[in-house]
């Protein structure tokens, strides 16, 4: 089954005091470097305007737990984390139709 992780995120004032296109170039050479393989793959989704704790959701599938557990250290080696230009809220892994796959099982 496929792993997916809601990885909760809060952009810190720093962050934001930084220009867009600086927190373009940021991000996008820190991601590239954390989803550098094929089995794992994220999508981002905005909350800030309805959200006041989370910023952003970032929404990561693997293939396996270790792929996403390498994909988080690769992360926490980036400027993103690194340099406290986001704060890690939550994390909430889950499996799409997980009780289906076990009552197949069964």
């Amino acid at each position: 089954m496929k792993l997916t992780i809601f990885l909760l995120l809060a952009a810190t004032p720093k962050w934001l005091a930084l220009d867009r296109s600086e927190r373009d170039d940021i991000s996008d050479a820190a991601l590239n470097a954390v989803f550098c393989d094929e089995t794992i793959t994220f999508r981002f989704y905005d909350a800030e305007a309805f959200n006041a704790h989370v910023s952003d959701i970032m929404v990561i599938t693997a293939e396996t737990a270790t792929a996403y557990y390498f994909a988080i250290e690769r992360l926490r080696d980036t400027a993103l984390v690194a340099n406290s230009y986001w704060q890690i809220v939550d994390i909430i892994p889950a499996y799409e139709d997980g009780y289906r796959a076990f009552s197949n099982a069964q």
